[in-house]
């Protein structure tokens, strides 16, 4: 089994930056990807970023391409989402997800099978 644990959400100002972190512990050693999802009130869940755990390939979603950037530790377990340039829009719940096995398919939510309880993200304007 594994946990999957997110921190470092809050309130921020339209303009400002946060930095997610997600700390896994338990059977993290086929760990092939690592991503954030996000989902605000009465919407879809929404790919923001992913990256391999091995090769550290990076991939986002269109919505925060050029604003946020994922990174990994792999001797702590933890991947990061540094947030900048936020917007109204960013507001959601985030989540953080494992997917253990080879996939191609990392923007897809169904793709991952464990999910962190999620960390709530607020940007004023």
């Amino acid at each position: 089994q594994v946990q999957l644990v997110e921190s470092g959400g809050g309130l921020v100002q339209a303009g400002g930056s946060l930095r997610l972190s997600c700390s896994a512990s338990g059977r993290t050693f086929s760990t092939y990807a690592m991503g954030w999802f996000r989902q605000a009130p009465g919407k879809e869940r929404e790919f923001v970023a992913a990256i391999t755990w091995s090769g550290g390939r990076k991939y986002y979603g269109d919505c925060v391409k050029g604003r946020f950037a994922i990174s990994r530790d792999n001797a702590k377990g933890t991947v990061y989402l540094e947030m900048n340039s936020l917007l109204p829009e960013d507001t959601a719940v985030y989540y953080c997800a494992l997917r253990q096995a080879w996939s191609v398919r990392l923007h897809i939510a169904d793709d991952y099978g464990t999910w962190g309880q999620g960390t709530q993200v607020t940007v004023s304007s």
